[in-house]
């Protein structure tokens, strides 16, 4: 105890100070565990909750992320999946409105040219009909320009039989 007591003095530790200090320090130590060490703790306690809180969140937060891009790949692919098809859609309703109205102008054009054929039959059938009229006409004053006589209706038609039925020929 002799060293122990010794190495104190040498150190200058005079004890009855040493001891006043000492219970003033456990006085200050007690007081401040009691008072501002514990809502010290408290403080420092719900500070480490909420940094756990916000790292839970932050993970949560970073999963959703991940599933929200996911969901936005898959809503773009499903939306360029049906802009293909409705361009598709489109191109084959075109194709075919194209195709329909292609049939329906060649029945028209053929219509146009079947009326024209009709037209230009009767128009010569007509034409016919005329110069044979003009024909028959012309052999019927000839005919009785050198006769020099009246031609009587029975002689007409007899003229008019055999002069169709030589231009018919």
């Amino acid at each position: 105890m002799k060293v122990l007591t010794d190495l104190f003095e040498s150190f200058g530790v005079d004890w009855p100070k040493f001891i006043a200090q000492t219970i003033l320090f456990l006085i200050v130590y007690l007081i401040l565990r009691r008072f501002a060490f514990a809502s010290v703790i408290s403080i420092l306690e719900e500070r480490r909750r909420r940094i756990e809180e916000s790292q839970l969140n932050a993970e949560k937060i970073k999963q959703q992320l991940i599933e929200a891009e996911l969901r936005y790949e898959e809503i773009i692919r499903k939306a360029n999946h049906n802009a293909k098809k409705m361009i598709d859609e489109a191109h084959a309703a075109a194709e075919a409105f194209l195709t329909k109205e292609t049939q329906h102008a060649i029945k028209d054009a053929e219509n146009i040219i079947a009326r024209a054929k009709e037209v230009t039959l009767l128009e010569r059938q007509h034409m016919i009909d005329d110069v044979k009229n003009e024909m028959l006409d012309l052999v019927l004053q000839t005919t009785s320009k050198v006769v020099g006589k009246m031609i009587t209706p029975e002689d007409q038609q007899r003229l008019t039989q055999e002069t169709t039925a030589a231009l018919a020929a």
